[in-house]
């Protein structure tokens, strides 16, 4: 776990130091709709939509995805999951144009957490397989996502969190680093049902000659579902992108 959270430091440091950052911060705004598995009920499956804006408070829409997965419970702590999901990406100033990029992705991912007093921690491993614009991709990435209840020893109904996080991307052709996101955030988990998060997201993305970055505010809304009979336990309030 030390050498964990080293990396984590390592690599959070290199992305707040950046070299090309647009001054200018934009807006993701995040939807899910999710029902875990459990003892009982092992297989799951979440869908979601995502937007992202130039400008902030939703100005100058230039992204969306659509996205939906099917999960299933190997044990409470480990949760395999397989996705797919369609992503378009417009020029800001002249959206009725239609999309500059569009994308279909699959991918597998394998999610562990860990769930000490008070810290949280979420371990994300996923594969994805990538048709942007008709060629294929491959892309690895792997997440550590970090939870802090504020006013509970877990997060349950009417309990504030933190919520940081790092994520890389790999791919098997250069430059095989591509990009690095990080998140720190404050959520409210209102009950079984609904929780809210806001906060700030910085993504920087790698190029043979170059790299860039951008902060971003986040707003996410999620509604989890919750079977008849099903046992209660202690989940993780992620965000699935």
């Amino acid at each position: 776990m030390r050498k964990i959270l080293g990396i984590w430091a390592i690599l959070t440091l290199s992305s707040v130091a950046l070299k090309a950052q647009d001054s200018k911060p934009g807006t993701w705004g995040i939807v899910t709709a999710v029902m875990p598995g459990d003892s009982a009920h092992r297989w799951g499956g979440y869908a979601e939509f995502q937007t992202r804006t130039n400008g902030a408070f939703f100005s100058q829409f230039q992204y969306y995805e659509a996205k939906a997965g099917v999960s299933y419970d190997i044990d409470k702590n480990f949760v395999a999951l397989v996705g797919t999901g369609t992503y378009h990406t417009y020029d800001y100033f002249n959206v009725s144009d239609g999309p500059t990029i569009n994308e279909y992705r699959v991918w597998e991912q394998m999610t562990i957490n860990q769930f000490l007093t008070p810290l949280k921690f979420e371990h994300r491993y996923r594969v994805e397989q990538r048709w942007v614009d008709g060629l294929y991709r491959n892309r690895f990435r792997y997440r550590l996502n970090m939870f802090i209840p504020l006013n509970n020893t877990k997060i349950v109904a009417r309990t504030w969190f933190l919520s940081v996080y790092d994520e890389v991307f790999f791919t098997n052709k250069t430059p095989n680093f591509e990009r690095n996101r990080l998140l720190a955030a404050i959520g409210y988990q209102f009950d079984k049902k609904w929780i809210a998060q806001a906060g700030w997201i910085n993504q920087r993305n790698y190029t043979a000659n170059t790299s860039s970055a951008k902060n971003n505010m986040i707003l996410t809304l999620m509604y989890r579902i919750n079977r008849k009979n099903s046992k209660e336990h202690e989940q993780v309030p992620t965000t699935t992108d």
